[in-house]
């Protein structure tokens, strides 16, 4: 039966309320939730990265390691940090983000409370290299990089930001508590302070964080329903077998396909030269430094403590410079900063925390892992649907180059009494990532066309 229009402006106002459909209320998008357990996951896993520079100096005391056998520790740690990543993203692809966090922070839980009981050099071997290494490196920084390409669309270099940023945090929150411990009552102590932050995480990813927007039935954070019709040149270049591939084979054939372009080469290399001067150096070193110039342990771990807090600032800015700026130059810029604080760092060392070592510790922290957004951008642009485990491998490259950095600056440390040309050589490396960084040339195919997008360099 239809209405005419003069009985039409007879029906009463608030039927016609009634009859209207009610409005939608807005809801926060579940990738926003994701992305805060996934935050503190990497909080809860940062607690060793905070560990070695506080413990090196009271496990030589009590056992009379050298420098060089703890570093070597430290560099087995790195190493599977890196090599762990691009394989752990295939993981993710094929079992889901939420079993390969939870059996990482596990790993990391149990390898830092099992340091309690070792009398051996080769017992922190184990410990703080195999059994943290492979926990952490299944949380590297490629974790951030699959959250944000799995559930975010848009904002996706501010959403890797906030990420990274949760390395910093956790860092930020166990650094000062692992050096007061580790004084008084001493380093096993800590060693169970950092096993219980990672730990007490588990319960929250096993509830909270899910695989992927269909596991809750929406699209990613910033997709338009529109786009499942005309996917994006990334979305179509995702292989139909791809997470049913086993996760070996997936990350090796990845990689030989990226090693065929040159911009793969150009962010590897940059990006070993960043582990080499982060994790590498200061992080590893800097404290053991400083005591050599006869500032109080406890004093020098409040300054990577306040690199952490300058961190979370830089990196979430890079990832917000970097949804609206070039990568390359932003990489550029970053490496050259950290080129010229380390070049400075020799005659900032001192017994006491001076003005000018303030300054460098708020420009260092700005620019810590500030590279991680724009690097993750250009592998995402360079590869596609390959971007996260690509990103798997150029982080690989990072933590090699830590742990490449750990282990000679120890053993220039041990040979010279010193750490002074550890730091210079650090400077004049900066200086060529710089360059490398700025030549990366735009990649002009279309997303997700690894092989063949642009020749090796000859």
């Amino acid at each position: 039966m239809s209405i005419l229009p003069e009985e039409a402006s007879q029906i009463p106002a608030d039927s016609v309320a009634l009859a209207s459909p009610p409005r939608k209320r807005r809801h926060l998008h579940p990738a926003w939730t994701v992305a805060a357990v996934a935050f503190l996951a990497l909080v809860g896993a940062a607690g060793f990265r905070a560990a070695p520079g506080v413990l090196m100096v009271p496990l030589q005391q009590e056992f009379g390691w050298s420098t060089t056998v703890l570093s070597a520790a430290v560099s087995i740690n790195l190493v599977l940090f890196g090599l762990t990543a691009p394989f752990a993203a295939a993981l993710m692809e094929r079992f889901g983000v939420r079993a390969v966090t939870a059996t990482a922070l596990v790993l990391i839980g149990m390898g830092s409370a099992l340091t309690v009981l070792v009398n051996q050099s080769w017992q922190i071997l184990l410990t703080w290299g195999l059994l943290i290494g492979l926990g952490t490196g299944s949380m590297a920084l490629v974790f951030a990089a699959t959250i944000a390409n799995t559930w975010f669309t848009r904002s996706r270099g501010l959403v890797i930001g906030i990420l990274t940023a949760g390395s910093a945090a956790g860092q930020l929150v166990f650094l000062p508590f692992i050096a007061m411990l580790a004084q008084d009552p001493g380093w096993r102590q800590a060693s169970l302070l950092i096993a219980a932050g990672a730990l007490a995480v588990v319960p929250l990813v096993l509830k909270f964080l899910k695989n992927s927007p269909a596991d809750v039935g929406v699209l990613p954070y910033g997709a338009e329903p529109a786009a499942l019709e005309a996917p994006e040149p990334e979305t179509a270049t995702v292989p139909d077998n791809g997470p049913r591939t086993n996760a070996a084979i997936r990350a090796l054939q990845v990689l030989r396909r990226a090693s065929k372009v040159r911009t793969f080469w150009a962010l590897a290399s940059g990006f070993a030269i960043c582990g080499a001067t982060t994790n590498g150096l200061i992080g590893t070193h800097f404290i053991p430094s400083a005591h050599d110039h006869g500032m109080p342990e406890t004093t020098a771990a409040g300054l990577p403590a306040v690199v952490g807090i300058f961190d979370i600032i830089g990196t979430i800015a890079s990832g917000w410079l970097t949804d609206r700026f070039n990568p390359r130059i932003l990489l550029a810029v970053y490496y050259q900063f950290r080129g010229i604080g380390l070049l400075v760092l020799p005659l900032l060392l001192n017994a006491e925390v001076q003005p000018s070592m303030i300054v460098f510790v708020v420009i260092y922290g700005l620019d810590w892992v500030a590279t991680v957004p724009p690097t993750a951008a250009i592998c995402r642009e360079t590869f596609g649907a390959d971007g996260s485990v690509v990103f798997g491998w150029v982080f690989a490259a990072h933590q090699l180059g830590a742990a490449a950095a750990a282990i000679a600056a120890g053993a220039l440390r041990d040979a010279t009494g010193h750490y002074t040309y550890a730091w210079l050589g650090a400077a004049a490396m900066c200086t060529i990532a710089a360059v490398i960084s700025a030549t990366i040339r735009r990649h002009k195919g279309s997303a997700g066309t690894t092989a063949g997008a642009e020749p090796a360099a000859a």
